[in-house]
Formats: C-alpha cells, sequence, structure tokens
C-alpha cells in the first residue's frame, strides 16, 4: 500500500544529523574506523549519585503511574531553587516551570501551542533545527535572522523587516549558542526584550548550554533581564550539564501565560516523565556539582587541544567561551558540505557541515568535543594530515 505523507511532512528538510549518520554507518559497514564529531551527545557519565537516585526510586511501585504534563511538584521546585541560586531568579514552581520531555520537544511544539498558520517566527540563521521545523510543523512562515561572525553571531534585529515583525508570533534565540558557540551580552538580549515589548511578540530563549563555559566566563539567563518575564520563556536541559541526553528531562520556565499554553498542548500530547527519572533530576540539580566541574574542565582540555591544532594548521578558528562545540571557516574554497563529505571519506572524521545549520552558516563546519580525548586526538592527527 501506498502512504502519501502529509504536506507538512513535505515542508521539512531532510534532519541533518539523519543524512550524516548514513553516511558514518554506510563507511562504518566497510570496515572504516570512523571517528563522530558531529553530533553533540556526552561521552562522560551521567554522575553517579544521579543514577543511584533513579535506582533508589524504580523500586516504589507509585512512580511507575502517570505523572502528568505538570510532572512533580518538588521537581518544579527543585528547578525553581536553582534558578535562583544560579541566576538570581525568581520562578513560582506552580505556574512558571513545566517539566518537558527533553527540552526539544518543549522548542518545537511551542509554536503549535501559539502560532496560527500564516503567522510569522522569527529564527536565527544557523539554528537547532527544531526552531525551524516547530514553526513549519505549525504551518506559520519561518523569517530567517542571519547569525554573521561580524555580529558576533547575534541577530541585526534593527535590520529585520517591519512586516515581520508586525507579524511575528514568537522569536527564538539561544545562547550560548548552537551552532556558533557564540555567547550574548545584557544590552544584545534588552535590545531583544524591547523589540518584542514594541510588537507584542514573545521570545523563547535557549539555554541548554548555560552550564557549560570556559575561563571563568558565566553565561547570563535571559530571565536576568528586567521584564523579561513578562515577554517569554527560557528552554533548558539536563542533557549536557549532566551528560544525560538519553534520559530526556528539560524544562520551560517564565511567563506564565506561554507556560500555560504549551502545558495544555502538552496534556494533549504526552502523560509526563517517567517519575524515577524526575526524583533523578532533583538529585542532578541539587547535589554535588563536583562532576559538572569535572565535564567542564574535560571539555575545556579538549577544546585547546582542537583549536590550537587546526589554528597551528591553518585554520581560521577562536576559542569558544562556551558549549562543547568549535564553529571554524572551511579552510579552502569548497561548500561546507563538499568539505564536510570529503573529510569523511578522506580522513573518515564527521564534522557538521554549516549548511545544515541554515543557509547563513554556508561556509564553516561544526566541530563536537564529545568524544573521549584519545579519540580527538586521532581525529586531529587524521585531519593535520590533509591540511
Amino acid at each position: 500500500m501506498g502512504v502519501e505523507r502529509a504536506e507538512r511532512l513535505t515542508k521539512l528538510p531532510p534532519y541533518l544529523f539523519v543524512e550524516i549518520d548514513r553516511a558514518k554507518h554506510r563507511l562504518e559497514e566497510a570496515g572504516k574506523d570512523v571517528i563522530d564529531l558531529g553530533v553533540g551527545d556526552p561521552d562522560l557519565p551521567t554522575p553517579a549519585h544521579i543514577c543511584d537516585r533513579l535506582k533508589a526510586t524504580l523500586d516504589d511501585p507509585t512512580n511507575h503511574r502517570y505523572s502528568f504534563t505538570e510532572g512533580l511538584l518538588e521537581l518544579r521546585q527543585a528547578i525553581a531553587r536553582w534558578y535562583d541560586r544560579r541566576f538570581g531568579v525568581s520562578l513560582d514552581p506552580q505556574t512558571e516551570v513545566l517539566p518537558l520531555l527533553g527540552s526539544k520537544e518543549g522548542i518545537a511544539h511551542l509554536p503549535l501551542a501559539i502560532a496560527n498558520p500564516g503567522d510569522v517566527v522569527l529564527v536565527p540563521d544557523p539554528c537547532y533545527p527544531p526552531y525551524r521545523s516547530g514553526a513549519i510543523l505549525a504551518g506559520a512562515d519561518v523569517v530567517s535572522m542571519p547569525l554573521l561572525e561580524e555580529s558576533g553571531f547575534f541577530p541585526d534585529l534593527g535590520g529585520l523587516s517591519q512586516k515581520a515583525v508586525r507579524r511575528a508570533k514568537l522569536m527564538f534565540l539561544n545562547y550560548p549558542n548552537n551552532p556558533t558557540a557564540a555567547v550574548a551580552t545584557v544590552k544584545q538580549l534588552q535590545e531583544a526584550v524591547d523589540l518584542a515589548k514594541e510588537y507584542g511578540f514573545p521570545i523563547a530563549h535557549d539555554a541548554a548550554y548555560s552550564e557549560i563555559s570556559f575561563d571563568g566566563f558565566q553565561p547570563i539567563s535571559f530571565l536576568q533581564l528586567p521584564e523579561a518575564k513578562s515577554v517569554g520563556i527560557e528552554f533548558h536541559s539536563l542533557s549536557k550539564t549532566y551528560n544525560m541526553t538519553g534520559w530526556r528531562i528539560g524544562w520551560a520556565c517564565g511567563n506564565a501565560q506561554l507556560i500555560a499554553a504549551l502545558g495544555q498542548l502538552k496534556t494533549n500530547l504526552d502523560s509526563g516523565l517517567f517519575q524515577p527519572i524526575q526524583w533523578a533530576g532533583i538529585a542532578a540539580l541539587e547535589g554535588d556539582q563536583g562532576a559538572l566541574q569535572q565535564t567542564v574542565a574535560t571539555y575545556q582540555a579538549r577544546r585547546e587541544l582542537l583549536v590550537d591544532a587546526l589554528a597551528k594548521a591553518g585554520w581560521q578558528i577562536t576559542k569558544p567561551k562556551a558549549t562543547f562545540y568549535v564553529w571554524a571557516r572551511v579552510p579552502t574554497t569548497e561548500r561546507s558540505m563538499e568539505f564536510a563529505a570529503r573529510l569523511l571519506e578522506q580522513s573518515h572524521v564527521v564534522v557538521t557541515p554549516g549548511v545544515g545549520f541554515g543557509p547563513s552558516g554556508e561556509g564553516y563546519v561544526r566541530f563536537s568535543l564529545t568524544v573521549p580525548t584519545e579519540r580527538l586526538q586521532e581525529a586531529i592527527d587524521r585531519l593535520t594530515k590533509i591540511f
């Protein structure tokens, strides 16, 4: 039987990492040793005390029932306490915090909750793909905000089309940024808040990488800005901070009306997080943070290793202040997709072509630091033999 896919699916670009994975597996099936510096999936273990909390709560049969969308009050309270400690931001755990099945699902679902077909969603370019795909699935018109190196990879808000901002129902921002690893200043984020207030659209800020930062730099929360909560929400995740990508636990927090809209949508789509994972999330937020410090130190050492080696080999590259990504200009005249494909074929090293994150990513590639250090060194050795 032939199955005709919904028109909305035909509008989606192929998910970047799926395509890369296919090429990687083809080489692996041919017996090649492939080193994957593409997907940002931490190789470091989830801290033991978090796993221990999961194990301890598994034997309680009350944890095996539906938790429903709002999740455990104890988790929402732990998130609120963490925001207060980390950013000095006050959150009401009853109305301003919503647990998610990983921040990705909340990000992708938000446009469905607040945008109608024909509305505009303002999306960074390049960007984490679910910003764009969530808007497309909602039937909204995506208006790209180019992130250019000369502007510190922050959108030129003053250069946005007046027609677009008047029709806007949502703006996505993400700092520290994926894929560029750029960070934002208070002044830049305040400009976004001012624009949102002027035109009456909300902002969704993705802060998944706020805890992975180097050289003493401390990223800020969007919600620290005066009046930010009146116009927006922030997405967060335990995936990168505590090496819990497969656990699928994150949250949205901030503006109560936006939280309620997303929560209403989610009641029709899922039945909440498995409760032992919620208890483990509490342990992550409120337990010993020593493992996080070790994680950051590991990524910083890997950053030094990769950036120093590629710079010595002639790449135009800078050391990021945050995230576990390195965003680098393609050192040849090739397009980023062609360049990444050649690296994979010649060195069996996976890097992500910048164009996969949006047209403004052309001319760059992204490296992920989420492989064991000895494998990263092997990848560097292979790459520097080509250049």
